[in-house]
């Protein structure tokens, strides 16, 4: 299906939500806060009343794609729960005329209220509205498109000519429904909609138009016989759909055989938005992504691109049933819209949220949250991936069997409904007594049937922030195992030597002893890492570990050996860590690979920073003599698994930035080849980003990159060809990169983030970054929103890898020079702050080490 030419209108139900206060009494009017007329406002709190709440939204709306505006009728059903004279509802950045009562006695006009601080309008009667009664306001509407990516926001793309077409999108998660018309924007006032979308016919306005009907929007359990799959891109570009539209069939299926409750709208439509700041987004019956995140040219993309759109194809496909079907409270509970992500690289989201939840300033799962601001810092790793890593570990704990019923039961019991976390404790929990018969769980050393109780054990998952470190000793005198956590209520796995039996053993207390039935050479803790901890192996317990890697790895799985280098270069000495790495010469496996290189490449990564050459070359020497068989015997083609395909190019991609002699030859080769056919040669898609980082190092092949950058249609490509360009040390190509994203013209300004933190990263251009971020820092929260996680994308990415007093002085005077209004409250500053003074107080500790290490033991790597 073709997306209209002048106009994608995508506008998504708003899932707004509830408060246990009602309105204030005259008595509290001396609190109230001033509406834009100056008269006392008739709430003062962030969170709509629950006086009314909305039954169905009959919504017209009118984009101009000329004057870049738009205008509106919206008439609310609502349903009254006190008596009061006053609606209180949400509207950001709009003229609101018109208002008007529509009850059985007539039409009656009432007053508006504005209070801009809080996105919030007070709709005036004056006769009162009955408790028990419903009602309906109808209220005139008129906006600017958004020049931000949230609301209804103004949007373009390049024809194949070099004409600019204009659009207009949607992106209403989390508070932004209020910027597209007046709405009831919290989560738990669902509703059902009517909507009516006038567009021009052709590509300019005219005096003939077209209205668009949408079917009122599903509320009733009445789900459809069929399901109509559509997807929609640019013209151009819509001949790169047929692989999502084949996944999005794949997994409907699967969700609905899975979930045992079939989809419950007619249609799931698709659609490639060429300005999106997300990665995607879960509008009901109408997901929404990046170009990158839906098309696939089975000629140009790589085996990463296909894994990467299936997977956000499958997140956005499940939020169907979670969070769409069955929706948070609030947004407090986000995290419960996460739904598991279960694959080779699951692990690796794990360790991401590790090393955020390690800081002070990380906040639990489930945490307080008001304003809009930080309701946008939810969305964070904490939430996502850590909310997604602590449901595989209950999975794990109660087996897939028992947590695919109790899933399907909190599904079917809460459907069209708002939950908070419990209800899905208490739906797990239920499960024991069917699961009898099926679990292993329940009969296991630490725990009996009659003491599962899912809640007590999640709640201390959820409610509090960290994660525990579980330390583990083998005591030969009796072959006790004894561990120790804080806290929480841990279901821990362990298999050792003697038996390949995973055990399991539910902590609940400081400190337990396990006793082992027969000496054991080794014991390892957490057994695929399918649990929320680290684990620190005692006395002799690291020792046994390095001999085992070393002689036998695999005797551990991938998983179980990506684990064991995460958590040791965590928690141990570095002389330790690295010793465990050595075993690394022989590693094939491709989380176990990325993972080694993931703990050592950001040791030189901090040293690029510094003025600390000569040990920053032998860390990167190192690095690469460990690795060297692997990235020899590496193909130069796009043969093999997924898995193999995109450790190739990961490899690859690693072993030219780090000029090693057979790869800089390759890519040096197949570059100029490339050139010389003027880009019509077809490189193997797989190794194409280690050859354009070699061609982007000169000026010549930079320039003639980026032409083809300009006029490709293949996002994948142009992601690729970007990246390189931003790690070119070309610093004035990088300023300039930089300054062409911002503008949009050329580089779309959604991709600035990316543009700017792989700048950032790259050791000529990382007081580049910085210096950008400074000084277009009140444009770029106003493009990306205050709060929002592509803002804390960019502070924390840009500064991540500073380690001296001096930028640590540098980073405070700028973020301490800000207002609340313009971010100085945010999370992430406070996050930044402790990372360069965690990095700097690692740099103090181990830079000797470190030297020691690698100039005095001669490694035999083999």
């Amino acid at each position: 299906m073709l997306v209209a030419p002048c106009l994608l209108a995508l506008l998504s139900v708003a899932f707004p939500f509830s408060s246990a206060a009602q309105l204030p009494n005259q008595s509290q009017t001396k609190d109230l806060p001033k509406a834009t007329s100056g008269e006392p406002f008739p709430w003062n709190r962030m969170r709509l009343p629950k006086t009314v709440s909305p039954l169905h939204y009959d919504l017209s709306i009118h984009p101009n794609l000329t004057t870049l505006d738009f205008t509106g009728v919206v008439r609310i059903e609502l349903e009254v729960h006190e008596d009061v004279h006053a609606v209180i509802l949400h509207a950001k950045n709009m003229e609101i005329s018109g208002a008007l009562l529509l009850a059985p006695e007539g039409a009656k006009p009432l007053k508006v209220l504005e209070y801009p601080q809080s996105h919030q309008l007070a709709l005036l009667s004056d006769s009162v509205l009955t408790k028990g009664r419903k009602y309906e306001v109808q209220l005139a509407f008129a906006a600017n498109l958004s020049d931000s990516y949230h609301g209804f926001y103004k949007s373009s793309y390049r024809t194949k000519t070099g004409e600019v077409r204009v659009m207009a999108s949607t992106q209403f998660e989390a508070t932004f429904a209020r910027g597209a018309f007046p709405c009831f924007d919290e989560p738990a006032f669902k509703a059902n909609f009517t909507i009516r979308i006038v567009r021009e016919r052709g590509t300019s306005p005219s005096p003939t138009s077209a209205l668009e009907v949408f079917s009122v929007s599903v509320v009733l359990n009445e789900p459809f016989e069929e399901c109509a799959i559509s997807i929609y891109a640019v013209p151009e570009k819509i001949d790169q759909t047929a692989f999502a539209l084949d996944a999005a069939v794949k997994l409907l299926d699967f969700y609905d055989d899975y979930f045992d409750i079939p989809y419950p709208l007619p249609k799931q439509d698709l659609a490639a938005i060429p300005d999106f700041q997300s990665g995607a987004m879960e509008n009901w019956g109408l997901t929404t992504y990046r170009e990158s995140g839906l098309l696939f040219d089975p000629e140009k993309s790589s085996a990463s691109d296909k894994l990467g759109i299936t997977k956000v194809i499958a997140h956005e496909l499940a939020h169907q049933w979670f969070g769409n079907l069955v929706t948070m409270e609030w947004w407090n509970d986000l995290w419960l819209n996460e739904e598991l992500q279960v694959d080779d690289f699951f692990l690796g989201k794990c360790f991401e949220a590790m090393e955020v939840d390690s800081l002070s300033s990380s906040h639990p799962v489930s945490t307080p949250v008001e304003n809009p601001t930080q309701i946008q810092e939810m969305f964070d790793d904490v939430s996502y991936d850590k909310g997604a890593c602590i449901l595989n570990m209950l999975r794990d704990f109660l087996t897939p069997e028992a947590f695919e019923i109790g899933i399907i039961r909190y599904l079917k019991r809460y459907s069209y409904q708002n939950t908070v976390n419990s209800h899905l404790w208490e739906s797990l929990t239920d499960v024991r007594a069917v699961c009898v018969f099926l679990c292993y769980s329940f009969h296991n050393e630490g725990y009996s049937d009659d003491e599962l109780d899912v809640k007590a054990i999640m709640d201390t998952w959820t409610l509090q922030e960290g994660f525990p470190l579980v330390t583990v000793e083998v005591i030969r005198s009796g072959s006790q195992a004894q561990s120790g956590a804080f806290l929480w209520q841990i279901p821990l796995t362990y298999m050792t030597s003697a038996s390949s039996t995973v055990h399991r053993f539910l902590l609940k207390t400081q400190t337990d002893v396990l006793y082992l039935p027969e000496e054991v050479d080794w014991v390892k803790f957490n057994v695929d890492m399918n649990g929320y901890y680290m684990v620190h192996y005692a006395g002799d317990g690291w020792k046994s570990i390095i001999n085992l890697l070393q002689h036998n790895h695999t005797a551990l799985s991938g998983n179980d050996r990506a684990s064991l280098i995460q958590n040791v270069f965590q928690l141990v000495r570095l002389d330790t860590a690295l010793e465990l790495s050595l075993y690394l010469s022989r590693e094939t496996e491709i989380m176990a690979v990325t993972q080694g290189l993931g703990e050592l490449v950001p040791l030189y990564k901090l040293m690029e920073k510094r003025d600390m050459a000569e040990l920053e070359n032998k860390m990167k020497s190192y690095i690469v003599d460990l690795f060297r068989d692997l990235i020899d015997r590496q193909q130069w083609t796009d043969s093999g698994s997924v898995s193999e395909r995109v450790l190739r190019s990961y490899l690859l991609l690693f072993a030219c930035v780090r000029n090693h002699p057979p790869c800089l030859a390759k890519a040096s080769q197949l570059f100029q080849q490339w050139k010389d056919s003027d880009g019509t040669m077809s490189l193997p898609v797989d190794i194409t980003m280690a050859v354009f980082v070699i061609g982007a190092r000169t000026p010549e092949g930079w320039d003639f990159l980026f032409e083809k950058y300009r006029h490709s249609l293949q996002n994948s490509v142009k992601s690729r060809m970007k990246t390189a360009m931003a790690v070119s040390p070309l610093q004035e190509k990088l300023q300039w990169m930089m300054e062409q994203s911002l503008s949009g013209e050329i580089m779309k300004t959604q991709d600035l983030p990316d543009v700017v933190v792989s700048v950032s990263k790259n050791p000529r251009g990382y007081k580049l970054g910085w210096d950008f971020l400074r000084a277009h820092w009140h444009t770029l929260i106003k493009k990306f929103d205050l709060g929002s996680n592509i803002i804390s994308y960019m502070v924390t990415g840009v500064t991540n890898q500073y380690s001296t007093p001096e930028m640590l002085d540098e980073v405070r005077g700028f973020f301490g020079s800000l207002t609340e209004e313009t971010g100085s409250e945010m999370r992430c500053i406070q996050q930044t702050y402790e990372t360069i003074e965690d990095n700097i107080r690692w740099m103090n500790t181990n830079l000797p080490l470190l030297q020691a290490w690698l100039d005095n033991e001669k490694r035999n790597i083999s």
